[in-house]
């Protein structure tokens, strides 16, 4: 693993595109998708990577049909109730970004029941974007400072705003992958990603897999990061 790289954001797009193109109900493509997002954890732990965000359901999601996004909730439930052992015997931690109160309280459950349960894992930190969005993030932390009257009497900086993310102990992600082919952010880290590399792979997310993600990596080590500077 490069010395400098600490955290991967994954923007795993594709599921639906991979189902319809084997003729196959959109669902079947969000399973798939689990069994590669677990390849590319262990592969992740391999490399020693310490912290990796997934991006599995963003807050423009909700716009999906409700057949699907009833299907999403209770694949997140069973993912986390299914998987735990997964975590246990990879000693993967978990953590979650997003608007919680926003997703129903069966979820909200088995999100923070997870969280409890791998608090002690450190082999790496997998961060779910879970009801996630850059603007929304961006947002929620304005009005956690504004509420907190400590800074009723401060003006706003950068590092005030940082301390208020979803996740403050996170290192920005030095490289986003996005699969699928599309080259756009989608609301993914907009705060955190303000000096990532991407990298954007043509494969369909289910079809992604540890070469791929060796690919991005030795990709990103051949960049020269300038942070803004003239180095």
């Amino acid at each position: 693993m490069s010395s400098t790289l600490k955290h991967i954001g994954i923007i795993m797009d594709g599921n639906g595109r991979w189902a319809t193109i084997r003729q196959l109900p959109r669902t079947a493509g969000h399973r798939q998708g689990i069994s590669t997002a677990k390849k590319i954890i262990k592969e992740a732990i391999k490399l020693n990577i310490p912290w990796l965000t997934l991006y599995v359901f963003s807050t423009e999601n909700w716009k999906r049909t409700k057949k699907e996004v009833g299907f999403l909730m209770k694949l997140i439930i069973n993912h986390m109730i299914n998987e735990a052992s997964f975590y246990k015997e990879n000693r993967i931690r978990v953590r979650h970004t997003g608007n919680m109160d926003g997703l129903p309280e069966s979820v909200q459950y088995e999100i923070n029941k997870s969280i409890e349960n791998t608090k002690n894992n450190d082999a790496i930190t997998v961060n779910l974007a879970i009801n996630y969005g850059g603007r929304d993030e961006v947002i929620r932390s304005v009005n956690k400072w504004i509420q907190d009257k400590d800074n009723l009497n401060h003006t706003l900086t950068e590092e005030l705003l940082k301390n208020y993310l979803d996740n403050t102990d996170l290192p920005d992600p030095d490289l986003i992958i996005r699969s699928a082919g599309d080259q756009r952010s989608s609301n993914f880290l907009l705060w955190e990603s303000a000096y990532s590399e991407y990298f954007y792979s043509e494969k369909l997310w289910p079809d992604f897999t540890e070469q791929d993600l060796l690919l991005a990596i030795s990709n990103f080590d051949n960049r020269n990061r300038k942070f803004g500077g003239l180095q």
